[in-house]
Order: C-alpha cells, then sequence, then structure tokens
C-alpha cells in the first residue's frame, strides 16, 4: 500500500461541528446499512423507506401518533442526559419509568385525591407522585455508588427487574380488572388531554358562521380529529428546557460536569460529591417517573404489565445519539418514535429493532472520532 492510516489521540478541542457530524453520519450509515440488509434477503429499502415515511410522517395522525412514541423517550433521554453529564451510568430508567407509572396510579387507585376532584388537581398529582417514584428508584444506586463505590450499572440494571416485578405483583394480586394483566381503567379526570379534547373545547367558542370557525373546521378541527396527542408532550418539552438551564446556566450544572471530568479536582473546589452523585441520580430517575406518569395518563389511562416497549433502554441510545444536548434529545426521540410505529408495519419484523441496534453501535462507534485523529501517513516517505 502506498500510504498507511495512524490514530493520534487529539490534544486539542474537538471542533464544534463533529460531533453533529459523528450523529448524523451514524444515522445516514446505519439506513444504508440496513437497506444493504434488507436487499440481501430480498426486501425492497425503497419501497419499506417510503413505507416507513407515510407510517410515521405522511399524514397529521401518522405524525401524532410518532410524537406520542417520542414523548417518553423525550424524558426518557433527559433522564439519561442528566446521569451521564457526571458519568453516572444510569441504565435503569426502565425500572423507573415503571415506578413512576405505579407512584402516579396510587393516586386513582388508592386513591390519595377524591376521585371527584377537578382534573388539574389529580393530573399535578400524578406528576408529582411519578416523579416521586422515579426519584426513590434513583437514589438507591446513586447513595450505593456515592457512599460505597457499588458499581451503578449493575445496580440500575438490576433494579429494573424488581420495579417490573414489583408493578406486576400489584396488578396481578390487587387490582386486577377481572382476572385481566391490568388494573381498571382510570377516571377520565386522571386523562391527560388531548389535542382533539382542546380543538372541541375551543370550537365551541366561536359563532359556527364566523371566518375563525370556518378556519378551524377545515385546518384545525378536521385535521386533528383522531389524533393521539396528548398534553405530555408539554411535559418533555419543558422537562428539556429545565435541564437544559440545569446544565448550561446553573452552577449546579458546573458542578455535574466538574464532578464528572474530574472528581479529584472537583473535591479540591469544595464540592460535595455523595450529595450530587444521590441528587442528579433522583432528578434523573424523576424524569424518568415523569415518562411513567405520562405513558398511563396519557396512552394507556391505567397501568398494565407491558407499558413499555423499552422506552427506558431506548432513551440510552436517544441521549447518546444526541450527545447530551437537551435540546437535540427532542429531535432524536421523534427519529426513535418514528422507528417503533413503523416497527409495527414494517415487515420483516424486527427491521425497526435492528436499526436501533446498528444505530446504537455506530454512535459508540464514532467516539473513536471524537477522541482520535486520522492521518494517512505515504509508506514512500518513512523509506525516504
Amino acid at each position: 500500500m502506498p500510504f498507511r492510516i495512524t490514530f493520534e489521540k487529539r490534544i486539542e478541542d474537538v471542533p464544534k461541528w463533529l460531533p453533529l457530524a459523528t450523529s448524523v453520519g451514524s444515522v445516514v450509515v446505519a439506513f444504508i446499512l440496513s437497506g444493504i440488509i434488507l436487499k440481501l434477503i430480498g426486501g425492497d429499502p425503497m419501497r419499506v423507506g417510503r413505507f416507513f415515511f407515510q407510517a410515521t410522517f405522511g399524514s397529521w395522525a401518522a405524525f401524532s401518533d410518532t410524537i406520542v412514541k417520542a414523548t417518553p423517550l423525550i424524558m426518557v433521554g433527559l433522564a439519561c442526559a442528566m446521569a451521564f453529564k457526571m458519568k453516572m451510568w444510569n441504565i435503569g430508567a426502565e425500572g423507573q419509568f415503571y415506578m413512576g407509572a405505579f407512584f402516579a396510579s396510587l393516586v386513582v387507585l388508592l386513591p390519595i385525591v377524591p376521585p371527584d376532584s377537578p382534573r388539574v388537581v389529580v393530573i399535578g398529582a400524578m406528576a408529582i407522585m411519578g416523579m416521586v417514584g422515579g426519584a426513590i428508584w434513583g437514589f438507591f444506586p446513586g447513595y450505593l455508588k456515592a457512599k460505597f463505590q457499588v458499581n451503578e450499572i449493575i445496580t440500575t440494571l438490576m433494579l429494573n427487574y424488581v420495579a417490573i416485578l414489583w408493578n406486576n405483583f400489584w396488578i396481578f394480586n390487587k387490582w386486577s380488572d377481572a382476572g385481566f394483566q391490568m388494573t381498571p381503567t382510570f377516571a377520565k379526570s386522571a386523562w391527560l388531554p388531548r389535542i382533539t379534547d382542546y380543538a372541541r373545547e375551543y370550537g365551541a367558542f366561536i359563532d359556527e358562521g364566523g371566518a375563525v370557525a370556518n378556519f378551524l373546521t377545515r385546518i384545525g378541527l378536521e385535521r386533528v380529529s383522531g389524533m393521539t396527542l396528548h398534553l405530555g408532550v408539554a411535559f418533555g418539552l419543558v422537562a428539556a428546557v429545565v435541564v437544559w438551564w440545569i446544565l448550561s446556566r446553573s452552577r449546579w450544572g458546573y458542578e455535574i460536569k466538574l464532578i464528572g471530568d474530574n472528581p479529584h479536582a472537583a473535591r479540591y473546589a469544595g464540592i460535595n460529591i455523595l450529595r450530587n452523585m444521590v441528587l442528579v441520580m433522583m432528578v434523573s430517575g424523576a424524569l424518568a417517573g415523569l415518562a411513567g406518569m405520562s405513558e398511563i395518563s396519557g396512552v394507556v389511562h391505567r397501568l398494565q404489565e407491558r407499558i413499555s416497549p423499552g422506552y427506558g433502554f431506548t432513551g440510552i441510545i436517544v441521549a447518546w445519539l444526541a450527545k447530551l444536548n437537551p435540546f437535540a434529545i427532542i429531535v432524536v426521540a421523534i427519529l426513535f418514535g418514528a422507528l417503533i410505529v413503523a416497527g409495527r408495519e414494517i415487515q420483516p419484523s424486527g427491521l425497526a429493532q435492528l436499526l436501533q441496534g446498528i444505530v446504537l453501535f455506530l454512535v459508540i462507534s464514532s467516539d473513536v472520532l471524537l477522541r482520535y485523529r486520522f492521518r494517512f501517513v505515504r509508506t514512500a516517505q518513512e523509506l525516504a
């Protein structure tokens, strides 16, 4: 060969465009590789691609379904980003998601608030309880890591199974609806409002013959009819702004990043590492718990056995692909929400999961480009 490739550790700052380029490149290469695999097994990549777009973004109803699936991914992705910023590897967002759903359900099933309470009271109590449940599930691994240096990957991963089985115990034994693996349906006051509800509500205040009423009928009410999009997406957007402010504009965010980058320097600066580790894991768990509350209140309207198709694990990919940027997490979550929606329709079955796996592999591999740079060295020059 007239040249060879060498790796050099980067000593200068990584160019600002490179993290974005590696993330976008990972997705593009993942789609190309998936297309090649699909072709090898006898499929038509172009036809599948067109169907993928139509099933996820081709209409307002399809886009609504995509956003509904992206909503918990936004909050779980933010949960992972909070922990990862401190180099706390929270692999337990799935369990925190389930515990958030369980604690939110207590508001209705015990009940904690009177059944005839206004919707804003019930929803508010469910959101708070959901965050409390997730925070409790994040406290244990955070404290064990900070106090006894117990590996948080193991503890968070194992607690996922505990949370799922805990939910199943109550669903199967205590709250089962006529013997099925689900609780009775929640009262309407515990449902997160959908966009169709708002369209009907505001449309009722407009004179029927007016221009605004006609506009709503033609553009608004007709297009939103049947949409599944609910208010939970607002939770995710607000959470993204809050997490961005914490990590980018607050003193606590500076402490989080300093502990993650150099814990010895943080300790020398007088930062309470134990307290920050526990708090970060609790906030991370609270965000995942809020995602669980949003799912049971906005989608299934009950607590049931399988309320997550793996949101807690997919959120790890979302956070990593977004390079822990809160606003980029929203975009990436929509992409993976589309993969979940399309995965229900695309054949062969499992293609969407295959794509997710390829994306994760490429995203992790692409970190090499952020730490090292490639050099092409001419062999002839070395011999001379």
